[in-house]
């Protein structure tokens, strides 16, 4: 390892030391409790080393989450994506939707810090980088099913989420309220679904 590369992996440790500090200030304190001159003091560092990777506190906030998502919220999917043949469209979304939202039940904060983070600037990379992440896992999902059921699916339960999320957030529901709810609708949905692909075939 020559200097050059010695100093990119010092670099990369005390970014990774700095999302981490933030990552438990959002746990253990919540989004607000975020300061740049706090977190530099625990991790040890100077502001001018959190500028150097984070251009300001939001982006900051966001590259903590990114991480926290990458290890936990994501982790699951490969898991998820592949269920036993002849597995019914509603076990399989279900599959789906808990290896998703069981990490957010374990860590509660780090979903209220995710709604909040969304409504930032480049809140919506957030939003990208998880889609790019999920989309393999849903499109195995949906393999076979119509492209018209797959667009209204999409559109109902990223609103049903969303409005969750938000309703979780502002303290209406509780965090173990949401699968719940995703699950009584990916049924009904699905439900419908299938029927009318039963009736199709009879008719």
């Amino acid at each position: 390892m020559n200097g050059a590369d010695r100093r990119d992996a010092t670099s990369r440790r005390a970014d990774d030391r700095i999302l981490e500090i933030v990552v438990e200030i959002l746990e253990a304190e919540g989004y607000d409790a975020v300061q740049l001159r706090e977190v530099a003091r625990r991790a040890r560092t100077s502001l001018a080393t959190i500028y150097k990777h984070h251009a300001n506190r939001d982006d900051l906030i966001l590259a903590a989450l990114q991480k926290w998502m990458d290890e936990n919220r994501y982790s699951g999917l490969p898991r998820a994506s592949g269920g036993p043949a002849g597995e019914s469209l509603y076990v399989a979304m279900m599959r789906l939707l808990r290896a998703l939202f069981e990490p957010w039940e374990r860590h509660p904060a780090m979903l209220t810090a995710f709604y909040r983070a969304r409504s930032s600037p480049n809140g919506n990379v957030l939003f990208r980088s998880g889609l790019s992440i999920v989309l393999p896992a849903g499109l195995e999902v949906l393999a076979d099913v119509d492209e018209e059921f797959v667009r209204d699916l999409d559109t109902v339960l990223s609103s049903m989420v969303y409005g969750l999320l938000g309703r979780y957030a502002i303290g209406e529901i509780a965090i173990t309220d949401i699968l719940p709810a995703l699950d009584r609708t990916v049924f009904w949905l699905t439900a419908g679904y299938e029927a009318r692909g039963q009736s199709r075939r009879s008719g």
